[in-house]
């Protein structure tokens, strides 16, 4: 075993002919995350409830099999462009880009450019864990060839941080995202009973197969402030893109989520513009899970940070085209406390 300070890594496995590590970062507390260069994945978030029991917070899977069967994303670095594309396809000019039609008609997570399945390389610093990845021009029908890196830190304060930094040479569109699944009782029950509050008090209007329409709406009913989840979803599963009320700042938390039996409670901060909340109603895994149990619709749910979904075939969004040598550079951070209720 290989160590930097509080940085551990082991063989877990190979894919393809490419070894893959677990690595561990592990705070002054003992509280720890657990990471995989396949897919820049987040394996384990270890925190403690509000008695000092350290439970992993997150779905995840105790052998690589897991992960190499899993189709929902579970813990993955999603790129090159997140979340939906409509016809799965855009244009730059008058040049129009197909890209792989894995979700109906549309274009869900890159397809087979999806950043989940690749081997990343790495290097393991003082205090963080670098995942790089070079994507070649026309991978998945994307223009360009990207270089990424993905920036993990764990704090003292059990802050997880996540970077995203790439840089393409021909414009492209791009949009990277964690797809964790949270559960802040360590699976002991659903997320029925987790109270969240998104600082959005708008949402993006979306089709049945969840592409924006282009308009942007009062969140009404699916307003969240303090609410338990099971009392917005009404028995349904929520895939809604929430657009912050502030500007691009990582200063306040945009998303708190809390765990009343377990006291546990995750703020979320980003540069992002909004989130997608996802609250995992397609949820099957055909391996059994780190909780022991094969996991099911509302097992967990992903705040994921990003920009606006289809947007480049919306010239109302933000713009998410990056030139040759535009720096891409964005944060999520995810930091856990617990509070007596």
């Amino acid at each position: 075993m290989n160590t930097s300070n509080t940085i551990t890594y082991e063989p877990f496995g190979s894919y393809k002919g490419e070894e893959i590590f677990k690595f561990r970062i592990k705070n002054v507390h003992g509280n720890y995350i657990e990471l995989l260069n396949y897919g820049a994945i987040v394996k384990s978030i270890m925190v403690p409830d509000k008695n000092g029991n350290k439970e992993n917070v997150i779905l995840g899977f105790q052998t690589l099999e897991g992960y190499l069967k899993d189709a929902s994303y579970i813990g993955a670095t999603v790129g090159r462009f997140a979340n939906r594309i409509n016809n799965a396809e855009f244009s730059i000019g008058s040049k129009t880009y197909h890209l792989d039609k894995n979700d109906g008609k549309n274009n869900n997570h890159s397809g087979s450019a999806g950043f989940n399945n690749k081997v990343f390389d790495f290097i393991v610093n003082e205090d963080s864990v670098v995942f790089t990845l070079e994507s070649k021009n026309g991978e998945g029908g994307f223009p360009g060839n990207l270089s990424i890196k993905v920036i993990y830190k764990w704090t003292d304060k059990n802050e997880l941080k996540i970077e995203f930094w790439a840089v393409v040479d021909e414009p492209s569109p791009l949009n990277f995202t964690n797809h964790s699944y949270f559960n802040l009782s360590a699976c002991a029950e659903t997320i029925d009973n987790h109270k969240l509050n998104i600082q959005a008090a708008k949402i993006l209007e979306s089709t049945p197969e969840y592409i924006p329409t282009g308009k942007i709406i009062p969140a009404d009913k699916y307003l969240f402030f303090n609410y338990k989840l099971k009392d917005v979803m009404q028995h349904n599963g929520l895939n809604i893109y929430y657009v912050f009320d502030r500007s691009s700042s990582n200063e306040n938390a945009v998303c708190e989520l809390f765990e009343e039996k377990s006291g546990r409670l995750m703020r979320v901060y980003t540069s992002y513009p909004g989130v997608q909340l996802y609250t995992g109603d397609y949820l099957k895994s055909p391996i059994i899970g780190e909780h022991y149990r094969f996991y099911e619709p509302f097992d967990g749910l992903c705040l994921e940070c990003q920009y606006y979904p289809d947007s480049p075939n919306h010239a109302n969004f933000p713009n998410t085209i990056f030139e040759a040598g535009q720096v891409y550079n964005e944060t999520i951070t995810y930091a856990f406390d617990t509070i007596l209720y």
